[in-house]
């Protein structure tokens, strides 16, 4: 756990710094938020920053942000001031500490982020068998990829490798390549040298930096442009990267690890991936089952959400119903762990018996579990009616292509709450070309739905 704290408070942060290193933090203590950030582009990465509240916590939270520093913010105050404390969530920061400092408390907000990054829950043999694999190569220094369906756990699996290798002193650096624009991504990945760009106000350095001698994981890599895909080979093969602006080569000591909901073999014979790439990536291929193809995950997480959510909402902890074990079992998942989570999460809140019956098992859209299971078993009687038919469907009769496709995108859209990345993870196309076929929806006038890439996919 990498923890960067801002201010001093009268003495009161350092003693929340003292027994965070007790807890086996490895703490920074900056005096300022200007101080923090340079130290953050520096390339001295943290999981979590605590901030006094007597600074400007809006102006951190909104300054990461820009930078594309992916960090959470807990602010912390002298007492329960309720004021302080409502500005600080207002402003952006996750949670509000008061100080003095209990130890258990700020133990326990460690213990939750660490939770959060690379705790590996299975109990089913489908995944044992992955994470026996895992666990094998783990030691080695070997690129790895990582691929499976959207919230099967990709970046929780290469957390668990990172833990389990040489390297799990050294920081753990991921980057989301479907989440950034193609023309901020190379900065990102490399860094840049200030006045490289409009906006370069500071020098920064990039992931690749950050994660010298620990690991990188480059999220969603399928989503990365082709020719920025040759400065990363270069980068994996030579271990040297150049900052953009810079005046010579930067030597890095990393690990790669990659992921994607896609198969890259096809991508590679479309010509959006280049081959040469994957070969360096994928020395060792860790496939994730769907959760559908884990029974035994299913039951096992749902109870682990159920106290995670019941603790966390301050509401009794109902077990789940032996029917409603059966019916978690037969639902289809396709958002996979995500979905799971986010209906357990629900669940917990809407029940009011003394179990979690069937009826308290509520999809994102209000409607009752039971329907998701029913559909899931649609497609085969879809098929069977379709053959049956021994022609197209009447509603499709006298359409253009273009007609279906975009009444297809929008309605899949609207079925993923707005959230771009697995819309276009269900539609078989890439995030570029899914944005790409919105904004041209828009132009025409279109009624488009809003992102909304924190939601989870509905059954």
């Amino acid at each position: 756990m990498r923890l960067i704290i801002f201010g001093t408070l009268n003495g009161q942060i350092g003693a929340a710094t003292r027994i965070a290193l007790q807890r086996g933090a490895k703490v920074i203590q900056v005096e300022d938020i200007e101080q923090g950030l340079n130290t953050l582009r520096s390339g001295r990465g943290a999981d979590l920053a605590m901030i006094d509240v007597s600074l400007d916590v809006k102006y951190l939270v909104e300054s990461l942000k820009s930078e594309r520093i992916n960090l959470p913010v807990v602010a912390c105050g002298i007492g329960n001031d309720a004021r302080a404390a409502v500005a600080a969530i207002r402003a952006g920061a996750k949670e509000y500490l008061p100080l003095p400092p209990e130890a258990d408390l700020i133990a326990a907000v460690l213990e939750a982020v660490a939770e959060e990054s690379h705790q590996m829950l299975f109990r089913d043999p489908a995944m044992g068998q992955v994470v026996k694999l895992a666990e094998q190569i783990a030691p080695s220094s070997a690129s790895v990829m990582i691929t499976g369906e959207s919230g099967t756990g990709k970046e929780v699996m290469a957390r668990f490798i990172h833990m389990k290798s040489p390297r799990s002193d050294k920081p753990f650096v991921s980057v989301n390549c479907a989440a950034i624009p193609d023309t901020l991504l190379e900065s990102e990945l490399f860094g840049h040298e200030k006045g490289a760009f409009t906006g370069a106000v500071a020098r920064r350095l990039g992931k690749f930096e950050e994660a010298n001698g620990g690991t990188l994981l480059l999220d969603e890599i399928s989503e990365m442009d082709v020719r920025l895909q040759a400065k990363l080979l270069r980068a994996i093969q030579e271990r040297e990267i150049d900052r953009i602006g810079g005046s010579k080569p930067v030597k890095v000591d990393i690990r790669v690890i990659a992921t994607s909901n896609r198969n890259l073999a096809d991508e590679v014979a479309r010509g959006t991936f280049r081959e040469d790439l994957l070969f360096r990536l994928n020395v060792v291929n860790i496939k994730l089952p769907p959760l559908r193809a884990r029974p035994a995950d299913i039951e096992m997480l749902s109870q682990y959400f159920v106290k995670k959510y019941a603790a966390a909402n301050g509401v009794p902890e109902r077990p789940l119903a032996p029917t409603t074990i059966e019916a978690l079992r037969l639902a289809p998942w396709r958002g996979n762990v995500r979905e799971l989570e986010n209906t357990m999460h629900r669940a917990v809140l809407l029940a009011l018996g003394s179990q979690i019956e069937v009826a308290d098992i509520r999809l994102p859209d209000g409607s009752a579990l039971s329907d998701s299971i029913s559909r899931g078993a649609a497609p085969a009687a879809a098929d069977q009616a379709s053959g049956d038919a021994a022609g197209a469907s009447p509603n499709l009769v006298g359409r253009t292509v273009a007609d279906v496709e975009r009444d297809l995108i929008i309605d899949t859209l609207k079925h993923c709450l707005g959230n771009r990345t697995h819309a276009a993870t269900i539609l078989g196309i890439s995030i570029r070309t899914l944005r790409n076929k919105l904004k041209q929806y828009s132009d025409e006038g279109l009624a488009v739905p809003a992102a909304n890439e924190g939601s989870r996919v509905p059954a």
